[in-house]
């Protein structure tokens, strides 16, 4: 070893053969020391870092997916803007996107192939249930168990039924029924076929319906075609007819006079598409039956014409408590009489019927006559909820 003296600094030079290499070791990085901070092995680090990276695209596509999305709309609502002002388009920029057609358009139910004839001598209409297609399936293997039932809205208790096909949707069913229908009753009709799906052990499902209005039908030809199904309307209340009738009372004499006048558009009853009608006319005092009368009985018709009064001796003070009933009935030989219909008047009543014994009672001693319609018999039992059916004691006339 020799030492080599410059400017007052002494150097210790040292010969090739004892030299020593000095590796001198880096600080490690910021990054590198946080990971070795974290009590945790290696691999759990990196399963770590992989499902934050999978979560952070997971968002990004759901970013990109939704900006796309606004982007349709906007350009279906200039499409649309544009063919409102007369501008002219492209069939390329006019059509939409399968998705968007499928999203805008109601659920497809199915078609129902039927036929229609009318023969004018007989005044019976026949209807045919052809065959169905493509019908929603409404069990869980896809299929439905499709039947069809066939009503005219003039008499909805009149239904017919065709067979009930197993795990199909296009059933055949080639069935006809008739129906007796005065030609002049043939326009104020509606034609309605409903297809259901047959369910054993619960409620029947309706997978659709098609209503026909017999006043725009040409029923000179037979008729035959195919009809899309549409959801199923509510169902409709029965029309069972009207009735004009006449009130008039008199507090000074203590008279209510019911004068019946006439009827029309009554539920058909009898085989023949006729009904022979009477009217009864009923007090009810305190929700309690009093007196009652009834007209003479009209044969073979659906809009009698009567003509007949009658006298109920109420005192004014029993006026405010006192139900009229006015019910509509068809006479049988062989079986018990039906109702057609009925309705009420009287201060618990509501609509026209509560106005026509308003008015009646606002002009005393005039007459005032107005028509209603007849409702189920049913409901209006319930709304009269009638107690007993003795009558009771009052004074004498």
């Amino acid at each position: 070893m020799a030492n080599t003296t410059m400017s007052g600094i002494t150097v210790a030079a040292s010969s090739p053969s004892n030299f020593t290499t000095v590796v001198t070791t880096a600080q490690p990085s910021f990054i590198e020391g946080l990971i070795n901070k974290i009590p945790l092995p290696r691999w759990a680090l990196i399963a770590i870092a992989i499902a934050v990276g999978l979560v952070l695209l997971l968002i990004i596509i759901c970013i990109i997916k939704c900006c796309c999305c606004k982007k349709k709309r906007k350009k279906k609502e200039k499409l649309n803007l544009g063919s409102i002002n007369g501008s002219s388009t492209t069939v390329s920029l006019v059509q939409p996107e399968m998705d968007d057609i499928e999203c805008g358009l109601d659920e497809k139910r199915g078609r129902l192939q039927y036929s229609l004839e009318y023969d004018f001598r007989s005044q019976e209409m026949k209807v045919g249930v052809k065959q169905a297609a493509d019908l929603k399936a409404m069990d869980s293997g896809g299929t439905s168990d499709p039947y069809v039932i066939v009503y005219l809205t003039s008499d909805i208790r009149k239904k017919y039924e065709t067979k009930v096909y197993r795990k199909t949707l296009n059933p055949v069913f080639n069935e006809s029924f008739v129906f007796q229908i005065p030609q002049a009753d043939v326009a104020e009709n509606t034609l309605v076929m409903q297809v259901y799906d047959f369910n054993r052990f619960s409620k029947h499902d309706i997978i659709g319906e098609m209503r026909l209005p017999l006043g725009d039908v040409d029923l000179q030809h037979v008729m035959e075609q195919w009809h899309e199904l549409t959801a199923a309307s509510k169902i409709e209340q029965e029309h069972l007819g009207e009735i004009c009738f006449s009130l008039r009372y008199v507090p000074s004499t203590s008279k209510l006079t019911v004068v019946i006048l006439e009827a029309k558009k009554l539920k058909r009853m009898d085989p023949n598409g006729l009904s022979d009608p009477y009217v009864k006319v009923q007090l009810i005092l305190n929700k309690k039956k009093w007196k009652k009368k009834r007209t003479s009985v009209k044969k073979n018709t659906l809009s009698p014409y009567f003509n007949e009064a009658f006298v109920f001796y109420v005192p004014f003070n029993l006026i405010q408590n006192v139900d009229l009933v006015i019910s509509i009935w068809d006479h049988d030989k062989v079986t018990k009489d039906d109702q057609i219909g009925k309705l009420f008047l009287g201060c618990r009543a509501t609509g026209n019927q509560l106005r026509h014994w308003s008015d009646m009672l606002a002009n005393p001693r005039r007459p005032v006559a107005q028509w209603h319609s007849l409702q189920p018999v049913e409901d209006v039992d319930k709304t009269l909820g009638l107690k007993t059916r003795f009558k009771l004691p009052l004074p004498n006339n």
